[in-house]
């Protein structure tokens, strides 16, 4: 036997475990839930941050911004590493640095200081792309949808109910507790995984320049991961164009919300982000490219009812709900297109999808604060509507198989 077919017995070997022990695969969904959360709990606290630091709705625009930059930065310069090192010990430092982020935002004393640890957070907080890559590297492609599908359901209702925890505790006990909590549930993460995973080392002995290289390289030579790429910008960037606008559209008439309301809208999204499972089987009976197409419309579906009845409490819910289900949907299967791709190198191809994917997101963040402090609602949601339809064109006209 060959060292090749011993690499793929270990792999089927691991994925009958990881299979058998459900535990584990919880334990990995919250994991991957919790580390992300860390980067979406300023949005429904922009306003008291702004109130806390004297500074305007333009100016705390970019605190979100800075966090989902630092994050990108994160994918690209960290997450290739976990096709070289152990990857549990690299998990456990990572929650480590995460946990001084943490920290770091909750003692701001000033928006300076509050923008560096926002982008340190962002940059620390990447743990569910080591994750995720090695439970696809020892999946086999005809499960692959569902078990990532599985991993995602936690992740995405995780990283929905983070708005809603942060603006509740917001509201309750100021902005900065919610960053003291999740620092103390970093360290009880980084002890479950040290007790719960076993070590994994890859068989690569790229240096980290080569690593960096080949992305470049993937890049070059996989349109598919082009096309998936900078669809999912777009998506995540409309995505993002809404949520961190909705804070100010809930303060505003007729709502008159404060920013628990504004964090509360989060479970609202969980009846369709918890369909990713589901999303997931349908990938792998359909192919991921059609399940892509039915995202799509489905994401500029949801925009369509916020431009036009976001105004109405249930136009808003209705709205968000479909967009949720559009946006994760598209998130996945993209996801998995990618995945499919290269053996043996997920984690790389996995930072090229999501560097991407988190710049569009950053840039969304961005666009939709200026779009709100210039034209109001209508000026976001043309805005999203506008990217969703760049996505579209994109996807349709794309030649990717």
């Amino acid at each position: 036997m060959n060292s090749q077919e011993q690499s793929d017995l270990t792999d089927t070997t691991a994925f009958s475990n990881l299979l058998a022990n459900r535990t584990t695969i919880f334990i990995l969904a919250i994991a991957c839930g919790l580390a992300i959360a860390n980067v979406y709990y300023n949005q429904p606290l922009l306003a008291d941050m702004g109130r806390s630091f004297h500074i305007s709705v333009k100016q705390v625009g970019f605190i979100p911004t800075l966090t989902q930059v630092g994050y990108a930065t994160g994918l690209l310069l960290l997450v290739p590493l976990g096709d070289r090192l152990e990857r549990r010990q690299l998990i456990i430092k990572m929650f480590g640095l995460l946990t001084c982020t943490l920290v770091g935002v909750a003692i701001s004393p000033n928006v300076i200081w509050l923008s560096v640890a926002s982008f340190l957070l962002g940059f620390t907080s990447i743990v569910a792309h080591l994750i995720l890559p090695f439970v696809a590297q020892i999946t086999p492609p005809n499960h692959r949808g569902k078990v990532i599908g599985t991993l995602m359901s936690g992740l995405i209702i995780s990283v929905l109910l983070a708005r809603s925890v942060s603006g509740f505790v917001g509201k309750m006990f100021g902005w900065q507790a919610i960053y003291w909590i999740a620092a103390v549930v970093m360290i009880f993460l980084a002890l479950v995984i040290r007790k719960q995973l076993p070590a994994n080392r890859s068989s690569s002995q790229m240096s980290y320049p080569q690593l960096m290289q080949s992305l470049a390289h993937l890049t070059y030579q996989q349109p598919v991961l082009r096309e998936a790429a900078f669809n999912i910008a777009l998506v995540f960037a409309a995505f993002n164009v809404f949520w961190v606008t909705l804070v100010f559209l809930l303060e505003s008439p007729p709502y008159n919300y404060d920013s628990q309301v504004a964090g509360l809208f989060g479970l609202v999204g969980i009846a369709g982000a918890g369909t990713s499972s589901l999303v997931g089987r349908l990938v792998d009976k359909w192919g991921a490219r059609s399940v892509v197409s039915v995202a799509l419309s489905l994401a500029l579906s949801g925009f369509t009812i916020l431009w036009l009845a976001g105004n109405h409490l249930m136009g808003l819910i209705l709205g968000v709900i479909i967009l949720e289900l559009g946006m994760h949907s598209a998130y996945l299967s993209n996801q998995i297109r990618v995945y499919n791709l290269v053996p043996n190198a997920e984690s790389r191809l996995n930072t090229v999808y999501m560097v991407i994917n988190y710049t569009g997101g950053a840039l969304g963040s961005l666009l939709g604060s200026y779009s709100w402090a210039i034209w109001q609602w209508n000026g976001v949601c043309a805005l999203g509507f506008f990217l969703l339809i760049l996505a579209s064109i994109l996807h349709f006209g794309g030649r990717g198989g």
